[in-house]
């Protein structure tokens, strides 16, 4: 028998059907709103428990392109490679998800959330949670815990819950959070860039004589933070509450499940630690240079070979378990660090930029045993990515992209690299938020970031927000700030806390959350957060973003210092210049059946695209001080024809003489000669038999565009002038 539930909640409308397909499934939803359909299915073995220690689910998240009516894009019409957007929303899924599973949990578990229909205006990663957790809810897993996902924008300082996708490109904000009643589990956050205009005023006429646009960051202060979070927290609260009256009523009977907790003996446990403390806590001095474990293993080896009759198993669970109250205790009660730092301390920094000659920018950023050689590259319109959407039938380019790779031997691993999985793509899509709002692209520019991770000690990704600001910058990128990034831990025991600044991997893996937080000087761009436990404290949470802020600003100091002595790879960089005219006088640069272009092009040896309606002229060419003579020669003819427009007659008969000595400037330089402006209005010609003495094949061998030279009048007419270097002799 099939049930509709709706709600109207948090600007939402949704309709859950149940019961009505995939019944085979130990739980499945078919989730509608506006013309948005979902199917989220969760299926779980209970016969097949595995041994290993973790939970055994994995999660996906689908879009079909009949969704919109619309084949599959390239060679192949069949689904294939999920997208980047796909694979960090199946991420987003599970890392909301996993926390609600109980420990013990064996049971290979599979969820799948597939879209089969949707519109323009869905918020999809919203819309695929919320139908996760009711599939989840309603099935006969031991999990009755109901979770909300929403979106809080921010447009004209008012926040909005669950914006419209259209609304959502207006926001200074993107934040997503999910959570269960008060308890939050997973948040992550963007600061959009917006573009305002300001008129010039003449202080004249005081009137507006042009309008500029200046690009805003739109980074958010931490108590800004603290309030939007505050707002979503509410309102999560409050939709959790309808799904749990609502669904459970409709939920299976839960299955009785054994959970199978860790191999643990208190024998064992108590003789480990009465004989071998001291090796643990040597052991976890030592693993402050690597995330491996390989000292732990080595302890547990000698145990076993001392101790046959112990279960090998159950020693390594019993040495593990010492370590982590070690560790723990160390930072609770003597807020001490496993590699003798105080709770709030950063490790050492270094930073080199442009160590690789022929790359457009580079940046080798160090912090601790954490080391990543980021990289950028400069491309036009043709370098973009083309994407889709499944909400759309359009293709989209994007033209701001970062690369993160994570090869084993930064973890000192045996292994092959293959291609970039989730955490990858996830730590890659975290700095591409971090930094995006900083950039002022347009549709012909492509940047690409590649961050290679050499070394790894907890916190690449963050490194890789400092390396790919710098880089940006050693790539001779304007951008408006510096960016930083940290990564905060939180170790909880009863009553008492402690917020650890700059996590290694050690303390990630035996803590109770962590959260990474990317800004600048005046604010956060991007965070990222996970929380282990049920619930968090806001109190905790103030005085965490307190901590990160204070790392932040510590870290940007030390970029600051390598921004300023960073030198650019002049000859490595693409030789490219694009400026804006008045679109009327595209024409100018044409000239008579594209005369005036085609001499351009040849004299200067540059390519040249023109864009009719928006004025724009981008130039590209092999070196750049031919490319930017280019550009200074085209000015100089739409220059000369506003001077036109303006209809000033000018007789220059009347306004020079001959032999008078004039200091003009070259506007334009040609094979005959060049083109010299005056003073006093108007230009005249050089003659290239009148630039010296001696016979010049060449113009350019004498004088250059922008060049300033002492000229004579030779001839002088109402409307032409003829000129000499001043040191021409007949």
């Amino acid at each position: 028998m099939s049930i509709d539930i709706e709600f109207d909640i948090n600007n939402i409308n949704e309709v859950y059907e149940i019961g009505k397909v995939a019944k085979q499934a130990n739980g499945a939803v078919l989730l509608k709103s506006n013309n948005t359909v979902i199917l989220a299915t969760i299926v779980t073995e209970f016969d097949n428990s595995v041994d290993e220690d973790f939970i055994p689910l994995t999660v996906q998240y689908i879009e079909k392109n009949y969704a919109t009516g619309k084949f599959p894009g390239g060679f192949i019409k069949r689904e294939a490679k999920p997208s980047e957007f796909e694979t960090l929303t199946s991420r987003v899924v599970d890392r909301s998800i996993r926390p609600l599973f109980p420990s013990g949990f064996r049971f290979p578990t599979q969820l799948t959330v597939m879209v089969l229909s949707t519109d323009e205006e869905a918020d999809l990663q919203v819309l695929a949670l919320n139908a996760a957790s009711a599939a989840l809810y309603i099935s006969d897993l031991p999990i009755k815990t109901s979770v909300s996902a929403l979106r809080v924008a921010k447009i004209d300082n008012e926040y909005i819950i669950n914006p419209k996708q259209s609304e959502l490109l207006q926001s200074s904000l993107d934040l997503f959070v999910a959570g269960s009643g008060e308890d939050l589990l997973m948040i992550e956050m963007k600061a959009n860039s917006t573009i305002e205009f300001e008129n010039i005023i003449d202080p004249v006429i005081q009137d507006s004589i042009s309008t500029t646009s200046i690009l805003q960051s739109n980074e958010m202060s931490e108590d800004e933070f603290l309030k939007a979070l505050s707002i979503a927290k509410d309102a999560i609260a409050e939709a959790t509450i309808a799904y749990t009256q609502a669904f459970d009523t409709h939920a299976k009977r839960a299955v009785e499940v054994e959970l199978i907790e860790k191999k643990s003996d208190l024998i064992i446990y108590d003789y480990i630690k009465s004989n071998y403390i001291k090796e643990i806590e040597e052991a976890i001095k030592k693993m402050a240079k690597s995330e491996r474990n390989g000292n732990l293993k080595q302890i547990t080896k000698d145990i076993k070979a001392y101790k046959d009759e112990f279960d090998i198993d159950a020693i390594y669970n019993a040495v593990e378990k010492i370590k982590k109250e070690i560790v723990r205790e160390m930072i609770i009660a003597k807020g001490i660090r496993a590699d003798g730092r105080g709770l709030t301390d950063v490790r050492p920094i270094t930073i080199e930029t442009n160590i690789l000659p022929s790359a457009h920018g580079s940046c080798l950023f160090t912090r601790g045993e954490t080391q990543a050689l980021v990289i950028t590259t400069l491309g036009g319109d043709r370098d973009s990515q083309m994407y889709e959407r499944v909400t759309s039938k359009s293709s989209f380019r994007e033209n701001f992209m970062i690369h993160y790779n994570f090869p084993g031997f930064s973890v000192g691993e045996a292994k092959p690299i293959f291609a970039p999985g989730r955490r990858e793509l996830g730590h890659g899509n975290l700095a591409k938020r971090a930094l995006e709002s900083t950039l002022n692209l347009d549709d012909s520019d492509t940047i690409r970031i590649v961050s290679e991770v050499l070394e790894s000690n907890g916190s690449s990704s963050m490194a890789t927000v400092c390396g790919g600001s710098l880089a940006l910058r050693a790539s001779n990128i304007k951008t408006t700030k510096l960016i930083a990034g940290v990564a905060m831990g939180l170790v909880i025991e009863d009553d008492k806390y402690a917020i650890l600044t700059d996590i290694m991997g050690l303390e990630d893996h035996d803590g109770d959350m962590d959260f990474k937080v990317a800004g600048s000087i005046d604010g956060i761009t991007a965070m990222q957060m996970d929380i282990k436990l049920g619930g968090l404290d806001f109190k905790i949470l103030e005085k965490a973003l307190k901590q990160a802020k204070d790392a932040r600003l510590h870290i940007l100091e030390i970029m600051q210092s390598a921004d300023n002595e960073i030198v650019i790879n002049e000859d490595a960089l693409p030789a490219l210049e694009k400026f804006s005219i008045n679109p009327s006088k595209i024409g100018a640069i044409i000239g008579k059946a594209g005369a005036t272009i085609k001499e351009i092009i040849e004299m200067f040896e540059v390519s040249i695209d023109l864009d009719r309606d928006k004025g724009e002229v981008l130039i590209k060419g092999e070196k750049i001080s031919q490319v930017k003579k280019a550009v200074d020669h085209i000015k100089s003819i739409t220059s000369k024809d506003d001077f036109r427009d303006k209809k000033i007659n000018l007789k220059f008969n009347e306004i020079y003489s001959l032999d008078e000595v004039l200091l003009g400037k070259v506007v334009r330089v040609v094979d005959f000669g060049a083109f010299i402006e005056l003073p006093k209005g108007g230009e005249g010609l050089l003659h290239i038999s009148k630039l010296s003495n001696q016979r010049v094949n060449k113009t350019t061998d004498v004088v250059d565009v922008g060049d300033e030279v002492e000229v004579k009048v030779l001839k002088v007419s109402s409307d032409r002038i003829e000129l000499a270097h001043k040191e021409y002799e007949a």
